[in-house]
């Protein structure tokens, strides 16, 4: 799926509606397994099934920040661009909570709503999104954050 391309003089209706739902991805102990040996974090809750079984969380679960970066390529596939734009770029984040453990094996799935549209310059624009990680199944999203994205589009 591809990101929709709008007018940049758009945005302002669009602040405070729901961007949009993302398809549902699958975080497997493979994919947790690969994150903890690319990051180092090899905590047993994420790649010991048999220890992290006896745990109150029943099983292992997904570090936190791999939830987290799965933002990014479900974002590509559901956030505007806007008509023109030259490049976007990762911001960060101004708050991010970790709500509720992804048990491996479970779906997830993003929800972004545009909440603000700052002009910063030189054609630069600070995008911030309210972003969250439904759990199928579940009453408690696994994480919401403030994300913040900036996008140059030449000034005419």
């Amino acid at each position: 799926m591809a990101a929709p391309i709008i007018p940049l003089e758009d945005y302002p209706g669009l602040i405070g509606k729901q961007i949009g739902i993302t398809d549902w991805v699958t975080v497997d102990q493979a994919m947790i397994d690969r994150f903890a040996d690319l990051t180092g974090d090899r905590q047993f809750i994420h790649v010991d099934p048999v220890k992290a079984a006896a745990t109150p969380l029943g099983g292992t679960i997904a570090h936190g920040f791999l939830t987290l970066s799965l933002l990014g390529g479900m974002g590509m596939d559901i956030i505007p661009l806007p008509a023109g734009m030259v490049m976007s770029m990762n911001y960060g984040f101004d708050k991010v909570r970790f709500l509720a453990p992804v048990r491996s094996g479970a779906r997830v799935r993003g929800h972004f709503t545009l909440t603000g549209l700052e002009a910063k310059g030189k054609g630069q624009h600070m995008l911030h999104y309210a972003a969250s990680m439904e759990i199928e199944g579940e009453a408690k999203p696994a994480l919401a954050a403030d994300w913040l994205i900036m996008v140059v589009v030449p000034e005419r």
